[in-house]
C-alpha cells in the first residue's frame, strides 16, 4: 500500500486493493466451481473413471450371466451430458464393446456439455465435434488445448454450416467415415434430413434429437439449407415416430431415449445383443417424464407451428 498520507491517495490504494480481492475471490469461486461441475481441463479425472469402469464390469457381468440387462432410463448419469446420455452411452458401449473409439457430433457447442465429451475425457476416444457458433469452437479448441488428458491429441473441432450436401464431406475429411463407432446429431430442426444424407455410413451407435411435443404422428420440419431455429422455441425438429421410421430403413434399432424423449438411441441391427429391450414409440412416450416434457415442448412450439414447414410420414 501507499505511504502516502492524501486522502486521495488512500482512496484510490483502497479501491485498488478491494478490486484486488474481489477479482481473487471471484476467480477463486470459479476455479472451485469448475472443479465440483467437472468442467476445469486440469481436473483430475480419476474418480469418475474408476466408477464408469465399475458401471461397465457390472453390465457386462449382466450380458455374460444372461441375467435382465436394465432400461436404458435406468442407466442414465451425468458426467458432460445435459440429460444424462453419458450413461447411456456408458451402458451401450459396455455391451457392444468401444470400438475404434471414434465419434461424430453434429452440433456440438462448445465440446463440454455434449454426449461425446465423457468419451473423449475419460475414455481415449477420439470425435470431430462440429459447431456453426464460432465462439463455441474457439471454447471449446481452448478447453482441450489446455486439458491434462487431451492436449496431445484433442478432438477434431470445426466450425462449419451443416447441410445435406456438406455432412458427409466433413465426416470424410476429418478421417472420421469408416469405421464409425458413434454418430450424434443435435441440429435443432433439420436432424432428420441429416442423418438420412449420412446413411452411408455405418455408426455402431446414433444418437439423433427428437421432438415429443410433435406427440404420435410421423412428422419432420420439410428440409430446409438456411434453416435457424426460432430463439424462443427449444427445438422443432422431428417427432419420435418419423425417426424411429428412419433408422428402421437404414437398418438400426430403436433402443430408447432419456429420461425426457429428447435424444433417441439406436443400435446398428446387426450389433443388437440379446435381452437389450427395444420400446415401442407408444411406450416411450406414455413415460410420464416423457409426457410431461412433450406438454412444455408443445406448448412452446404452439405458436409457431403453422409458420414452419412441416413434411407429414417422410419417407
Amino acid at each position: 500500500m501507499s505511504t502516502s498520507n492524501d486522502p486521495a491517495d488512500v482512496q484510490f490504494e483502497l479501491a485498488r486493493l478491494t478490486h484486488d480481492v474481489l477479482s481473487t475471490a471471484q476467480r477463486t469461486e470459479y476455479l472451485l466451481t469448475e472443479g465440483v461441475l467437472g468442467t476445469h481441463p486440469r481436473r483430475d479425472r480419476g474418480v469418475d473413471q474408476a466408477v464408469q469402469q465399475l458401471l461397465t464390469e457390472r453390465y457386462l457381468g449382466l450380458l455374460r450371466s444372461g441375467q435382465p440387462l436394465p432400461d436404458i432410463a435406468d442407466t442414465e448419469a451425468t458426467f458432460f451430458s445435459q440429460n444424462g446420455e453419458d450413461g447411456v452411452l456408458l451402458y451401450l458401449l459396455a455391451l457392444l464393446g468401444h470400438g475404434n473409439r471414434t465419434a461424430a457430433e453434429i452440433c456440438a457447442g462448445d465440446g463440454l456439455e455434449c454426449n461425446s465429451a465423457n468419451l473423449i475425457v475419460n475414455h481415449g476416444w477420439f470425435a470431430l465435434l462440429v459447431d456453426g457458433d464460432a465462439e463455441n469452437v474457439r471454447r471449446g479448441r481452448e478447453f482441450y488445448a489446455h486439458s491434462r488428458h487431451q492436449w496431445f491429441d484433442p478432438p477434431d473441432f470445426r466450425q462449419a454450416w451443416v447441410t445435406v450436401d456438406s455432412a458427409p464431406a466433413l465426416l470424410i475429411d476429418a478421417g472420421v467415415d469408416d469405421p464409425l463407432d458413434l454418430l450424434i446429431i443435435d441440429l435443432d430442426g433439420m436432424d432428420y434430413w441429416i442423418w438420412k444424407a449420412l446413411g452411408e455410413f455405418r455408426p455402431r451407435i446414433v444418437v439423433t434429437e427428437v421432438n415429443p411435443g410433435l406427440g404420435a404422428d410421423s412428422k419432420t420440419l420439410a428440409y430446409q439449407d438456411d434453416f435457424v431455429r426460432p430463439a424462443n422455441i427449444p427445438f422443432a425438429g422431428t417427432s419420435l415416430p418419423a425417426m424411429v421410421g428412419l433408422g428402421r430403413q437404414l437398418g438400426y434399432t430403436f433402443v430408447g431415449t432419456e429420461r425426457f424423449g429428447i435424444n433417441a438411441f439406436f443400435v446398428r441391427d446387426d450389433l443388437v445383443p440379446d435381452g437389450l429391450r427395444s420400446p415401442t414409440v407408444e411406450q416411450v412416450l406414455a413415460v410420464p417424464s416423457v409426457r410431461r416434457s412433450a406438454a412444455r415442448l408443445a406448448a412452446h412450439l404452439a405458436p409457431h407451428q403453422q409458420a414452419l414447414r412441416w413434411f407429414d410420414n417422410p419417407r
